[in-house]
């Protein structure tokens, strides 16, 4: 919290200054409360409905690697990377046992909501391969993780532990041609993780749109 200060002497301050300080105060700590994931901790359970209408668990996938990406197809982030390289690297490694699961937070009420057939069928024509599209349409996954972007990810290993929260890659950009001469953070990531290895960059900076959580 940054420190505030003030020429005024304390009792010159007005009541309802102090009264906004304070709200800022809760606010900021609220938020921090609110971002329960932190890398190097247990990662935070869940259970939701996929696109399918079958109930998935963190739980389920127990002993296993799990990739968690926040998605939103009305994004023009989103639709770069399904337009290049998501799926390749979502087939990459479900075929080396991880688990894959696409996570949409975004809200009902929004402009880009789209239904659990019609995501999976925008999923289908994109020919993409996660182990599952969950539907979080009230925010309790997304806001467990503290997901801010879409696309934004995740990586649990195979203890349950966090071990990557950021970006896809390093270039913040909308532009497919930066694909090609980016670091990819979560091929990065799950090729140390597959071999046993700390993962060497577990926090980077997410980019993307904002979640369109639920108000």
């Amino acid at each position: 919290m940054p420190r505030v200060t003030t020429s005024l002497a304390p009792s010159a301050v007005p009541r309802r200054m102090l009264l906004a300080l304070a709200s800022v105060a809760l606010l900021a700590g609220g938020i921090a409360t609110a971002r329960a994931a932190t890398v190097g901790q247990p990662a935070p359970a869940f259970t939701a409905t996929d696109t399918a209408g079958k109930t998935r668990s963190l739980a389920e996938f127990k002993g296993k690697t799990v990739v968690l990406e926040w998605v939103n197809p009305g994004c023009p982030f989103v639709r770069k990377h399904y337009g290049a390289n998501m799926q390749a690297l979502q087939k990459e490694f479900t075929g080396k046992g991880v688990v894959w699961l696409a996570v949409n937070s975004t809200e009902k009420a929004a402009s880009d909501y789209l239904a659990p057939a019609a995501l999976a069928g925008w999923m289908q024509e994109k020919s993409a391969a996660p182990t599952a599209t969950l539907m979080d349409d009230e925010g309790t996954i997304g806001q467990a993780y503290g997901a801010r972007t879409t696309p934004h990810m995740y990586i649990v290993d195979a203890k349950g532990v966090l071990v990557y929260a950021g970006g896809i890659d390093s270039i913040a950009s909308a532009r497919p041609d930066d694909i090609k001469t980016a670091t990819n953070y979560v091929r990065q990531g799950l090729g140390e993780v597959l071999a046993g290895q700390p993962v060497s960059a577990p926090n980077t900076r997410p980019y993307g749109c904002s979640v369109k959580y639920k108000s």
